[in-house]
């Protein structure tokens, strides 16, 4: 099968008098998803660029509604093309037999594939006017508020334009993905608590989760014993129902398009422990130790000041655990929240632990403030993985930022929303069994919620608790069993940040004659996964999985892959 040439039309004109006005420009963000994805595409800035000599399907990020756009467009579909947007395309609603309705924040997305409604912040909707077109389709619907909310025009309409289509999401899906991972705006205030007294936010400290768009009502679910968390990892959900969609669409028209596995072969799921030091003393760290021997497990474990005696530190890399950085800028710590400050602490790590490189940080009490200041402090001192995004409260645990993937946070409009060198990996929640937090009743849901959406089951534990606390230490050994029945591997916070930094290098360039996958900057890395879309006439001639709904092939790069 031939491999679809992929476009993302990202209007920079039109994004510099978005930014001039203050304004994001979060559509852009599609293409982080896709290349997470490993899906080969390319960016043009403009509809005079998209002729179907070109592509074969042009998903529109951002594009001025103009007459001219409008017209291009269509064009395009009518020449055999796709042209696939997320609640935009407006200028082609009456050309297309329908009106626009009336803006929706939030909702919930019912689709056909999904096993529960997704939550989404922002939609627009279309209604199809019978009486004007009789060949549109329509799939899913949404409704306004709550599950039970009135509805609001379907999920996804499709038109046939000439020989080609034109499909539009009516929900937003890149700017529900970043709001729901890192809010709808910066922190500078304490957050809405829980009714139920389980998620107390506004207590006068600014921390990550007092911008969590996730409802407590809606969102949450219960364990067997009574132990509320954050159940559903909705932006990991949108970005496979953007995927599935466009991977179908692709395959429908005879073609295929390629895309990487997230973990190496032999690798099914990855989970990381990490520890925060906090009260620092060598007891707490030898505890913490012998129980990670005892699990054969490494971890991250991340450092605050003033830390453990210089001898910890050669045991702890003696035994493969990774040393990273533990932020304090907490007030009432005598912490504070500054670039300086950081440098400062940043500095007192690397003096004590003798490192030159410190590969990842989580800030203490998961401190945040702003957008993308803490990123920045990371970009300066080569910190390349973040740890921050997480909960700090019994009943907010769980997908609070409606993800477990590890990604690559967007800036606000006053950097014209780059994409920050940081990668992002939450955690899921701290201390399990802790006689004031969660039980670890959790821990089975949260496996299983990672295994179906193949991100990172990070769970954190302080080495005070699990010297002091039994249940804590008996809690870590449950995490390890359960993780490894099925068959997650556990990884440290610098592996994960640097297997994804080295899989997202690789670069799919075709597919030749017999189906197989030509790739770019692999050398090295024999072991990525590469899946291949087939239809359903492919699929009956050799085994395949189902990925993102779509039957795959499956290949492993080898050295006969790898282009010179």
């Amino acid at each position: 099968m031939k491999m679809a040439r992929v476009g993302v039309l990202l209007d920079r004109a039109f994004a510099d008098k978005r930014w001039s006005h203050g304004m994001n420009v979060f559509e852009g963000y599609v293409t982080e998803v896709l290349a997470h994805a490993g899906i080969p595409f390319r960016e043009t800035a403009s509809t005079a660029e998209i002729g179907r000599d070109r592509f074969d399907v042009v998903i529109v990020a951002l594009a001025e509604e103009t007459e001219e756009n409008a017209s291009r467009l269509l064009s395009f579909a009518e020449q055999g093309g796709v042209v696939i947007g997320y609640a935009g395309l407006n200028k082609l609603a009456g050309k297309l037999g329908c009106v626009e309705r009336p803006s929706v924040a939030p909702g919930y997305a019912f689709l056909p594939d999904a096993d529960v409604p997704l939550r989404f912040l922002h939609a627009r909707p279309w209604l199809v006017e019978e009486e004007k077109t009789g060949s549109a389709s329509g799939t899913g619907y949404l409704r306004k508020d709550s599950p039970n909310g009135a509805k609001s025009g379907a999920a996804l309409l499709r038109f046939p334009v000439g020989e080609g289509f034109v499909d539009r999401w009516a929900v937003d899906i890149p700017g529900t993905i970043v709001g729901l991972q890192q809010g709808t705006a910066p922190v500078w205030e304490d957050g809405v608590p829980a009714r139920d007294g389980s998620g107390e936010v506004a207590e006068g400290i600014l921390k990550a989760d007092d911008r969590c768009e996730m409802d407590w009502e809606l969102d949450r679910l219960k364990t067997e014993t009574g132990a509320p968390y954050f159940a559903h990892p909705y932006a990991d959900y949108w970005r496979e129902a953007l995927l599935s969609h466009l991977l179908g669409r692709v395959v429908g028209m005879g073609l295929t398009l390629p895309f990487l596995g997230p973990w190496p072969e032999g690798v099914p799921h990855v989970a990381m422990i990490s520890h925060d030091s906090d009260i620092n003393q060598d007891v707490h760290a030898e505890a913490a130790l012998d129980v990670l021997q005892e699990c054969g497990i490494q971890s991250t474990w991340c450092m605050i000041e003033p830390g453990y005696s210089p001898s910890i530190y050669e045991r702890v890399k003696e035994a493969g655990h990774e040393l990273a950085f533990h932020y304090n800028a907490l007030d009432q710590q005598d912490g504070r929240w500054g670039a300086d400050e950081f440098a400062r602490q940043f500095d007192w790590l690397k003096k004590a632990t003798g490192l030159q490189k410190v590969t990842s940080n989580k800030n203490h009490y998961t401190r945040f403030e702003g957008w993308g200041e803490l990123f920045r402090f990371c970009e300066t001192h080569g910190i390349e993985a973040e740890q921050t995004r997480g909960p700090s409260k019994k009943g907010n645990i769980g997908f609070l930022f409606g993800t477990a993937q590890p990604y690559f946070p967007i800036a606000w409009s006053d950097e014209r929303n780059r994409y920050y060198d940081v990668l992002v990996v939450g955690f899921l929640t701290q201390d399990l069994d802790h006689r004031h937090l969660a039980d670890s009743s959790v821990a089975e849901p949260f496996l299983d919620g990672v295994m179906r959406v193949e991100g990172v089951a990070h769970f954190l534990f302080h080495q005070v608790h699990i010297k002091e606390q039994p249940m804590v230490t008996d809690a870590v050994r449950k995490v390890v069993r359960e993780a490894r029945k099925r068959g997650f591997v556990f990884w440290t916070c610098k592996q994960i940040n640097d297997w994804v930094r080295a899989r997202r290098r690789v670069a799919i360039r075709d597919v030749d004659a017999s189906g197989l996958v030509i790739v770019d900057n692999a050398a090295g890395l024999e072991n990525v996964v590469v899946w291949v879309p087939v239809d359903a006439e492919e699929a009956a001639n050799g085994p395949t999985e189902l990925k993102f709904g779509i039957p795959c092939r499956k290949q492993i790069v080898t050295k006969q892959t790898v282009s010179a």
